[in-house]
């Protein structure tokens, strides 16, 4: 049994015993908000990304390492759920105001990351423009559930 000081427990080993009966409610939510109109290739290309940011700073997010019956071993994932969300413009700026206001940390993704090539390009063109004037694609964030719904309040899910 592993825990975080704000989840719940979660066994991560569950043996190959059944499921839990109950689902478990975490405390804490992982979430992406991606512009609407993005093409498809930009919006998973861009999911990728932002999520890289959570898993990359928080060990809590991420799961054991998966083990098939044969004795093949895959990569961890995200122990929790990640919820994606879809909204205009105006609505991710909005829960991008929200999010710097509750203090939350996130992950961005701008228009101009779809034209660089590398990590260093893509910090370059981020810090080249003022945080009001970033062309926002999308956000990532894992969050204390009630201030993460709270910042993304009126987006829905996508579809």
């Amino acid at each position: 049994m592993r825990s975080s000081s704000d989840d719940a427990p979660v066994d991560l080993d569950h043996g190959g015993d059944a499921a839990p009966a109950a689902p478990v409610r975490f405390g804490t939510k992982i979430a992406v908000v991606l512009r609407e109109d993005l093409a498809v290739w930009q919006k998973l290309n861009m999911t990728a990304f932002l999520v890289s940011g959570v898993a990359g700073t928080d060990v809590d997010t991420i799961g054991e390492p998966y083990e098939d019956a044969s004795g093949h071993r895959y990569l961890p994932m995200f122990r929790q759920p990640v919820l994606i969300f879809a909204g205009n413009a105006g609505q991710l700026r909005r829960a991008y105001d929200r999010l710097r206001a509750g203090g939350l940390r996130f992950s961005v993704f701008t228009d101009d990351l779809f034209a660089t090539g590398n990590d260093g390009d893509n910090r370059a063109a981020v810090k080249a423009v003022r945080s009001e004037d970033l062309r926002l694609a999308g956000l990532a964030l894992r969050g204390d559930r009630k201030a993460v719904d709270k910042a993304l309040k009126g987006l829905s899910l996508h579809r």
